[in-house]
C-alpha cells in the first residue's frame, strides 16, 4: 500500500486547474457556444453574412475549440488567447452582434484573462501576512540583539 493518502477527485481537479488558465479558457469556451446558441435564435435581428451565414457559425465553433485548447494545452495559451480576441472582435459583425455582446464579452474576458495568466509565479501573500511575518522577524533580531549585549 502506498505512503501517501488517497486524493479524491475534488483536490485532483483542484491541482489540474491550478496547472492552466481554467477561468480565462471556460469563459471563452462559454462565450463560443452562447454566440453560437443566438444563431440559431428566431429572431429578425439574426443577420447572416456569406455563405449562408458560414462565418457567424465558423468564428464561435472556433472559439469553443480555442477555450478547449487553452484548457488542455495551456504552454500555447498566449497563441489561443491572441485569437480568442480577434475571433470573438469578429463576431461583432458576423454572429447577432457578437450573441448580443454577452458572447462577445464572455470571450474577450476568457482570452485576457488566459493571456495574463503565468504559471510559475508563487501563490500571493496578502498584506496581512507580510506585516506579520516581517513583526515576526523583527522581534527575532531584537532578542538576538539583545541576548548579544548581555
Amino acid at each position: 500500500m502506498p505512503d501517501r493518502p488517497r486524493r479524491g477527485p475534488r483536490p485532483a481537479f483542484r491541482g489540474w486547474r491550478a496547472r492552466r488558465p481554467f477561468w480565462g479558457g471556460l469563459l471563452l469556451a462559454l462565450g463560443g457556444g452562447e454566440i453560437l446558441l443566438t444563431e440559431k435564435a428566431s429572431l429578425k435581428v439574426v443577420l447572416h453574412i456569406g455563405m449562408q451565414g458560414l462565418a457567424g457559425y465558423l468564428l464561435p465553433a472556433l472559439m469553443v475549440l480555442l477555450g478547449l485548447l487553452i484548457l488542455f494545452n495551456p504552454s500555447q495559451r498566449l497563441f489561443y488567447s491572441l485569437t480568442g480576441v480577434l475571433l470573438s472582435l469578429g463576431t461583432w459583425l458576423t454572429s447577432n452582434l457578437g450573441g448580443f455582446f454577452i458572447g462577445l464579452l464572455l470571450g474577450v474576458t476568457g482570452s485576457c484573462l488566459a493571456f495574463g495568466w503565468l504559471p510559475d509565479q508563487e501563490p500571493r501573500v496578502s498584506r496581512r501576512k507580510r506585516r506579520k511575518r516581517a513583526r515576526a522577524a523583527a522581534r527575532g533580531l531584537r532578542s538576538e540583539g539583545a541576548e548579544g549585549a548581555a
